[in-house]
């Protein structure tokens, strides 16, 4: 095997990875990643620093996207006349939201963060610009940033987002119903129950059982779009805190997308020390076990309805072999916090954790009621030193393809308060 072949080999997987995100069609997705192989093959010899290769190969790849969709586009249309287009996925586009925060201070603040941040002058270049003192240009421009991030909709708002959530878990029932379960449009990302859209915003908490008291609480919302490896999506902020210390926080960052068909991360923070880390779906083995769902990272499905892959009799579940269960396992009504809600029952299996279930109760809106988590009896024994059977003996069961699985804990969203 030679040097080509060798990086060939080691890299080829995150290239075809990337194509088959841009082109929806896997048949031309396979012909573009050949075309990528054969340009790379041709131009190996032009490539100084083979460290460099698979940001190399990536740069490929994303160019015979481009040229795939050039050559798709209609022929009829020039393609300098196409109007920029915006998704309605993503929520209602909000292209004057800066400039009517612009708009809504005084003339010298609005100057002054122009020249600043548009035109990219420094502070002395203003000063000189302006005949006033750097000294003035200083104060008076941080009073215009504070002023502007007053005004700007997703700035400075951070703790309006935390909703109060109540400190013990409200009551509920949940009752089988005899009714056929309803398809369901489920568009929240998986995990952390927003959905990716401009303009969404959530709070959520976390709910110890049996003390029903709440553990941790979070603040959701959607700050705007961004782009990861090209691909479009929007950027989603979390703010955890302790429900008994809100001081203790933790913030997160998250990139996710949005489609017709599927609801997936694209990539995540992580804090490294001083190091700002930032994985992508690119990084197969970094990202995959914590963020990707389905294979290829496709993502949890939009458009539910039963397959049978997983069954449910009362508390009896048996599923097929398959590592991302993902299944409609029955319809009931959830009576929570003093109102009733028409649900279908969707259920996870190991999808992120071997040895983790999840109940997610979804009204016809497809929002989630109620999520309950169960861990397999000797899930985590190790760390918690007994079977969970003994740790948490009250707490509801299930049997899973033969094997106990314990309720650890519920989450509740303030879209039911």
């Amino acid at each position: 095997m030679d040097e080509f072949e060798a990086l060939l080999s080691q890299h080829l997987k995150t290239a075809q990875r990337y194509v088959h995100y841009r082109c929806k069609n896997p048949l031309d997705g396979e012909d573009i990643v050949q075309e990528v192989c054969l340009c790379a093959h041709q131009h190996f010899h032009q490539l100084k620093n083979k460290a460099a290769f698979k940001a190399w190969l990536l740069t490929i790849a994303r160019h015979k996207c481009d040229d795939y969709f050039r050559r798709s586009a209609p022929a009829a249309l020039p393609l300098d006349a196409i109007p920029e287009p915006y998704d309605l996925r993503f929520g209602i586009p909000e292209p004057s939201s800066v400039s009517d925060a612009l708009d809504s201070l005084p003339e010298e603040e609005n100057r002054l963060l122009q020249l600043f941040y548009f035109q990219g002058l420094r502070q002395q270049q203003i000063a000189e610009k302006l005949h006033i003192p750097l000294g003035t240009v200083k104060s008076r421009l941080h009073t215009a940033r504070q002023h502007f991030k007053a005004h700007f909709p997703t700035l400075g708002k951070e703790e309006t987002i935390m909703k109060k959530l109540p400190a013990l878990l409200p009551h509920y029932t949940i009752t089988e119903s005899k009714e056929a379960p309803f398809s369901v449009k489920w568009e929240e990302i998986m995990g952390w129950f927003l959905v990716p859209k401009l303009g969404e915003k959530l709070s959520w908490g976390m709910y110890d059982l049996p003390s029903r008291k709440c553990d941790h609480i979070y603040g959701m919302q959607v700050t705007g779009k961004a782009k990861v490896h090209g691909i479009e999506g929007v950027e989603l902020t979390a703010r955890e805190a302790s429900y008994s210390d809100k001081k203790d926080v933790v913030h997160r960052t998250f990139v996710a997308q949005l489609t017709d068909t599927h609801c997936r991360y694209l990539a995540t923070l992580r804090n490294d020390g001083d190091v700002r880390n930032y994985i992508t779906f690119l990084d197969e083995e970094a990202f995959m076990p914590n963020w990707g769902f389905g294979e290829n990272n496709c993502g949890n499905e939009v458009n539910l309805s039963v397959k049978g892959h997983i069954r449910r009799e009362g508390n009896i579940i048996t599923s097929i072999p398959n590592p991302f269960l993902l299944d409609i396992v029955g319809r009931y009504t959830v009576e929570i916090n003093g109102k009733v809600y028409d649900t279908v029952c969707v259920m996870d299996i190991n999808t992120y954790d071997a040895g983790v279930v999840s109940e997610q109760f979804l009204d016809q809106n497809g929002r989630t009621i109620l999520w309950r988590r169960y861990n397999r009896n000797d899930w985590a024994i190790d760390r918690y030193g007994k079977p969970w059977t003994e740790l948490l003996p009250h707490n509801a069961r299930l049997t899973v393809n033969g094997e106990t699985y314990v309720e650890w804990y519920d989450c509740i969203t303030d879209y039911i308060l």
